[in-house]
């Protein structure tokens, strides 16, 4: 059977930081980029060599702005790129260059070794070796293909059952034993890459996360391969094992004694299945399943930039967001909060459906409850922290004022959009800050603030859409009052609708856009 690494995948919380690091800096080629199989919301990307050969492929589940994993055992913690031995000193030099910290060189089983980390804490190591055959390297624009990464040099597993571990990788991903030290049992393929299994008894146990490694896929030379494997380990009562079609592999996954997530995945198809051999890489790709929701997929992903392209602007504001500015954009901006237990990206897909030209700003809220994002904390379904409404629509004035320099936004085009949750957030700031705010859609509102301030909104337009259905409508006839008698250009209309918000809503306030000029 065909040995070793063919990809490993991570977990990366920035997609823009992480194209930098791994192409920009590394120079590695970016051969492929698809919507998640598991998460239509989650950007998976490839990097490899030249033609996306099994063992060059480092990929990346973009969990953009994802909750930080830990490191420890039942987990794989670091990986490493085999580079030709006198590229260390290249390498050195160019981290000092791109201001990346970087330690060593150190021996590690005879090969010099550099240590570096990337934006998200996972350690990378640059191996001085020859002992890899290099199926297509690949140059980045700025690296000599003398001093480029050659491909995958192996990775380490942190493990509490390192001779059970070891084993496992022997038996069925036909590695075998060529070193030891103390603690690191060092693991060789066919295709000389290695599995470095450490001893982490007595560490913590790992995490799922950004900033971690999900899993190692091992190479497997056809589908039968995998399967016949499968039919042992199932024989082995190994565990529960689940094989995929992948489109460019197939592929099966196994947890090993240690806990740490394994695949068998397939030589081929490979990536040119659905991309010429030149132009990997440069088209995104969703799989069969998301195909059929293409728009609403399309605009959750986050987008990115390659190295000297024109990039999305990235700011650090007080909330969590997302930012989408579409190929052919408008003069308008949607900004767009959610309801309870959404995210900033829930909103997205309505948002585009309302005007695909429009630029969109998707935000989370800062406060949550069992978990799941909110606005301001409650203490039952209708009745809320009063100090928490007032410090967050604070706030999210200055989260305003933050994107009027950070992203250019002309506050007299940018439309405010919320639901539920994030509709009483947006009431509670055309309340209590007038002015900071000028266009307003509320969808499925109700009046949160028990005492209700007397703004002059005048110049301020608001649409207040209420649902006939709505279990929670009870409670709007307060806020329709106050904003009624506030001075705004006010409009409320009850829809033949629930607490939900769909075309009902879109066919009310496309209209309304276009009346109030905006």
């Amino acid at each position: 059977m065909t040995s070793g690494i063919h990809h490993i995948t991570l977990i990366a919380r920035k997609v823009q930081a992480n194209v930098d690091f791994y192409v920009g800096f590394l120079g590695l080629h970016l051969v492929k980029r698809t919507g998640g199989y598991e998460d239509p919301n989650q950007l998976h990307l490839f990097y490899g060599d030249a033609s996306g050969s099994p063992g060059s492929l480092v990929s990346f589940l973009i969990w953009e702005d994802g909750s930080p994993g830990r490191v420890g055992h039942g987990q794989p913690s670091e990986i490493a790129f085999a580079i030709p031995p006198e590229s260390i000193g290249y390498w050195m030099t160019r981290a000092l260059q791109f201001h990346i910290q970087a330690t060593g060189p150190a021996q590690e089983f005879g090969e010099p070794v550099l240590r570096l980390k990337d934006p998200d804490g996972v350690i990378v190591k640059l191996v001085g070796t020859n002992a890899l055959a290099e199926p297509a390297p690949w140059a980045g624009r700025d690296i000599p293909e003398t001093d480029a990464i050659r491909r995958l040099r192996g990775a380490t597993v942190l493990t509490e059952k390192s001779e059970d571990t070891a084993r496992f990788l022997q038996n069925h991903f036909g590695y075998a034993e060529t070193g030891a030290t103390e603690s690191i049992r060092r693991l060789t393929s066919r295709s000389g890459d290695v599995i470095d299994v450490r001893d982490a008894g007595g560490f913590w146990s790992a995490a799922p996360g950004t900033g971690t490694i999900d899993h190692i896929a091992f190479r497997a030379p056809d589908e039968a391969t995998v399967l016949a494997v499968r039919a042992d380990l199932e024989q082995e009562q190994a565990g529960a094992t689940n094989a995929h079609d992948r489109k460019y592999f197939f592929s099966l996954y196994v947890r090993e004694p240690g806990g740490s997530l394994c695949e068998l995945a397939t030589d081929g198809p490979g990536f040119t299945v659905d991309e010429a051999p030149d132009a990997l890489g440069t088209t995104l790709f969703l799989p069969p399943h998301l195909a059929g929701d293409l728009t609403a997929t399309l605009v959750r992903l986050p987008q990115f930039a390659m190295p000297g392209e024109p990039r999305v602007p990235q700011r650090d504001l007080p909330f969590i967001h997302r930012f989408y500015r579409p190929e052919k954009a408008n003069d308008r901006t949607f900004v767009l909060l959610h309801g309870s237990g959404g995210n900033e990206i829930d909103m997205l897909p309505f948002g585009h459906q309302l005007d695909p030209r429009a630029t969109l700003l998707g935000v989370r809220g800062r406060s949550t409850e069992e978990g799941f994002p909110r606005w301001f904390r409650r203490f039952s379904m209708t009745k809320f922290d009063q100090q928490d409404i007032r410090a967050e629509a604070e706030a999210f004035v200055a989260f305003v004022a933050g994107t009027r320099e950070g992203y250019g936004l002309d506050l007299e085009k940018t439309v405010f959009i919320g639901y539920s949750n994030g509709a009483n957030l947006l009431a509670a700031v055309l309340l209590l800050h007038p002015g900071s705010i000028r266009n307003v859609v509320l969808m499925r509102a109700m009046a949160a603030l028990d005492d209700t301030p007397e703004p002059d909104l005048t110049g301020t337009k608001v649409l207040m859409l209420t649902g006939k259905d709505d279990p929670y409508g009870k409670h709007a006839p307060e806020l329709k009052s106050a904003l009624g008698d506030s001075g705004a250009n006010f409009e409320a209309i009850d829809l033949d609708i629930g607490h939900g918000i769909g075309v009902e809503d879109i066919a009310v306030i496309r209209p309304w856009l276009t009346e109030s000029g905006l």
